[in-house]
C-alpha cells in the first residue's frame, strides 16, 4: 500500500468513526447494541477495513467494548462518568498552564493561536474530526509546555480526545461556540498571570461541562438482544452516506 493510499484509508476510517459516533449519540445504537462490521460497511458503501479501524479507534476511546463471541457493543457512558474527567482536567490543565506561563515564548503562543484558528475554521466547515483534533491538540500543548512528565501522563489517562469529541458531536451542541471558547484561554496565557489563567481555565471547563450535561441523555433504553442468529442487536436506523475521500490529499512531511 502506498503512502497516499494509507492516508486515504485513514480519512475514510475517520469518516466511519464520525458516523458511528453520531449514531451512538443519536440513540440509533443505544448502550449494549451490537455494531456489526459487515452491516456498517454495507450501509456506508465501503469495505470492512475502514470500519474495523474505526471500531478499534472507538474502543480505544472507550465508546465501545469488544468481547469474545459477542463482538463490538456500545458502552453505557453516564453523564457523571463524562463530567468527572472535566473536573479533574480543569485542575490538571490550570496547574499545567501556571507552570507553562513562566516559560512561554511568542512562538508557543502563536502555535496555540493556530489551533484556535483551526478549530474555528473546522467548525465553520462542519468538520467535526478536524475540530476535535485541534481542540485536543490545544489543550495537550498547554500541558506539554509545562514540561512535567507526570502531569502529562495523568492527563492522558482522562481520555481528553474522547470527552472533546463527544462534547463537539453531541446533538444540539454549538460547534463554533465551542471553538470560540478557547480564545479567552489563549488571551489569559498571553497575560502570563497565574491567577487569571487559572480562573479562565476553570470557567472554560465549567462551560464545557454545562454544555455536555445539557445535551447528553441522562439515560437511554437498553438494547434488545439479537434475534437473528447473533447477527444483530438493536437495529439502528440507516447511517448517512459517506463522502468520497479525496484522492489528492496533502501528505504531511515526517
Amino acid at each position: 500500500m502506498t503512502r497516499q493510499e494509507e492516508v486515504s484509508r485513514s480519512v475514510l476510517s475517520d469518516q466511519v468513526k464520525d458516523r458511528l459516533l453520531q449514531a451512538i449519540l443519536d440513540g440509533r445504537y443505544p448502550p449494549g447494541a451490537r455494531i456489526v462490521e459487515p452491516r456498517v460497511a454495507r450501509e456506508l458503501g465501503t469495505s470492512q477495513a475502514p470500519v474495523r479501524e474505526a471500531l478499534r479507534d472507538l474502543e480505544g476511546l472507550g465508546v465501545i467494548e469488544t468481547t469474545a463471541f459477542r463482538g463490538a457493543r456500545v458502552r453505557r457512558l453516564s453523564t457523571d462518568e463524562l463530567l468527572e474527567a472535566f473536573a479533574v482536567r480543569s485542575e490538571l490543565e490550570s496547574l499545567g498552564a501556571r507552570i507553562a506561563i513562566t516559560r512561554l515564548t511568542d512562538a508557543d503562543l502563536d502555535e496555540l493561536a493556530g489551533y484556535v484558528a483551526e478549530m474555528q475554521d473546522a467548525a465553520d466547515a462542519g468538520d467535526v474530526h478536524r475540530e476535535a483534533m485541534a481542540d485536543a491538540a490545544f489543550h495537550g500543548r498547554i500541558v506539554e509546555l509545562a514540561g512535567n512528565a507526570t502531569l502529562a501522563r495523568v492527563w492522558r489517562t482522562l481520555e481528553p480526545f474522547l470527552r472533546t469529541y463527544i462534547t463537539i458531536v453531541a446533538p444540539g451542541s454549538d460547534r463554533r461556540r465551542i471553538a470560540d471558547g478557547h480564545q479567552p484561554v489563549l488571551d489569559a496565557l498571553r497575560q502570563r498571570d497565574p491567577e487569571i489563567v487559572t480562573a479562565v481555565i476553570h470557567r472554560h471547563f465549567e462551560d464545557a461541562a454545562a454544555s455536555l450535561a445539557s445535551h447528553w441523555p441522562s439515560s437511554q433504553p437498553p438494547a434488545t438482544e439479537p434475534t437473528d442468529g447473533g447477527q444483530s442487536g438493536a437495529r439502528p436506523g440507516r447511517l448517512p452516506e459517506l463522502s468520497a475521500p479525496s484522492t489528492d490529499l496533502a501528505v504531511p512531511a515526517n
